[in-house]
């Protein structure tokens, strides 16, 4: 009877140790499996993620397109606001014929005149300019007189001449240019002009020379385009 009991039960142990080696090994295949299963899809995410970057266009600076900006030319002169396409003509000459010599840049308004006599009844075209420190006098002024009223015009130009000479001792520096300031008469036109630019190592006389010829060539250019 015992010999029995212990033959069952060999046989019981023998029969449950297949079965537990047979479940071991198959949780090792799985995990095997699954190891194998994450290791493959974090290749294949590197290898997406390569092809993706790879597909999308540079960010460095050599990679950008370049924008075409257009040049723009510093030595042309803008036409200046609030006047007439004949005076804008006029000052471009004066101001191509002198180039860096031509230091006028600020605006004159015709009201400037009022109290050397000028009235609007007297032109009907006007343009001035001066610098815009007042320690440089160099000033052009062109009025197109009205009908009859060119005398009139030349009256009050002279008058602020005259008020220019005599107010020379206010800035000894610009005594020559202000000595070879004139007034002058183009067809219908009367032009005040007191150009030199820099004259500060000049004595007076070669000053009052380098001014005149400043002046004539502002003239010559005002005349280039008048027609006279």
């Amino acid at each position: 009877m015992k010999k029995l009991a212990v033959i069952l039960l060999t046989a019981t142990l023998a029969l449950s140790l297949p079965g537990c080696g047979n479940g071991n090994g198959e949780n090792d295949g799985s995990q095997e499996s699954s190891t194998e299963s994450v290791s493959q899809t974090g290749t294949d995410q590197e290898s997406q993620t390569g092809t993706d970057q790879e597909s999308q266009p540079g960010t460095d600076q050599e990679s950008q397109p370049v924008s075409d900006q257009p040049s723009v030319d510093d030595s042309a002169q803008e036409p200046q606001e609030g006047i007439s396409e004949q005076m804008a003509a006029i000052r471009q000459a004066v101001v191509d014929a002198l180039g860096d010599n031509y230091w006028p840049d600020s605006p004159i308004p015709a009201e400037y005149l009022e109290g050397n006599g000028l009235t609007s009844e007297m032109y009907t075209d006007f343009w001035g300019e001066m610098p815009m420190i007042s320690t440089n006098v160099d000033t052009i002024i062109v009025i197109k007189a009205a009908e009859g009223q060119v005398e009139e015009v030349q009256k009050v130009l002279n008058s602020y001449r005259d008020a220019k000479v005599n107010d020379t001792m206010q800035y000894p520096m610009n005594i020559g240019k202000i000595q070879a300031s004139q007034v002058e008469t183009v067809g219908d036109y009367v032009c005040f002009l007191q150009l030199g630019a820099d004259t500060i190592d000049l004595e007076e006389e070669d000053s009052i020379l380098h001014c005149q010829e400043q002046n004539g060539l502002a003239l010559e250019a005002i005349k280039s385009v008048v027609g006279q």
